[in-house]
């Protein structure tokens, strides 16, 4: 993503300031487990009155997810086994940010091995955080138009079945419970309001 500028920076200092009252100050870190994804830490952080206490929270790459629309308006899912909750999602196409890696280059590296498609047209919409309590995961939000086809190329031990809905068949799914998914449904909720026009889209 771009460098903040000096007014972005001074800005973000200003907010700072008059957020005081309710920032933490980490004091001590430490790992308690580092998987091949996630780490799991244990900070000593201090209060705002002063008193200190200890926050565990999940240490997370980040991930990107996207809006992918095909020439007809419909828009590219992914069925997939989720370990964790022992069943099928339906999910918009996404993956994880290795690390360094341009979070743009990111979305096209992950729409292309998962659906197999490539797109013409590229913005990023936004940044949703899944899991403020327990995870510093970000999940940026990215809209892919002017898509062909070229074939996919799946990680290694990765399966999954690729489908188009229409927006108003995704936002059923969503009423209906077939879509639970929580990335899917923020960018759902960015889709409705970038596609009709509410809300301009971002330059390329």
């Amino acid at each position: 993503m771009p460098r903040m500028t000096d007014n972005e920076s001074r800005a973000k200092a200003e907010e700072a300031r008059h957020e005081a009252h309710l920032r933490e100050t980490g004091v001590a870190s430490e790992d308690i487990f580092s998987g091949q994804l996630l780490r799991v830490k244990r900070d000593i952080v201090r209060l705002p009155d002063g008193k200190l206490t200890t926050r565990e929270f999940i240490a997370h790459p980040g991930a990107v997810v996207m809006i992918a629309e095909l020439p007809d308006g419909k828009l590219l899912f992914e069925r997939q086994f989720r370990y964790p909750h022992d069943r099928v999602f339906l999910e918009l196409p996404a993956g994880k940010i290795h690390p360094g890696e341009d979070v743009r280059l990111t979305a096209e590296r992950e729409l292309r091995e998962e659906t197999g498609y490539v797109a013409e047209d590229w913005r990023h919409l936004g940044v949703i955080h899944p899991c403020i309590a327990y995870s510093d995961e970000r999940i940026e939000i990215f809209l892919a138009r002017g898509l062909s086809h070229v074939g996919s190329a799946l990680d290694d031990g990765e399966f999954l079945e690729v489908h188009a809905l229409s927006l108003a068949e995704a936002i059923e799914a969503v009423r209906d419970g077939r879509l639970t998914d929580g990335k899917s449904i923020a960018g759902l909720f960015w889709a409705e309001r970038a596609l009709d026009g509410r809300w301009p889209l971002p330059p390329a």
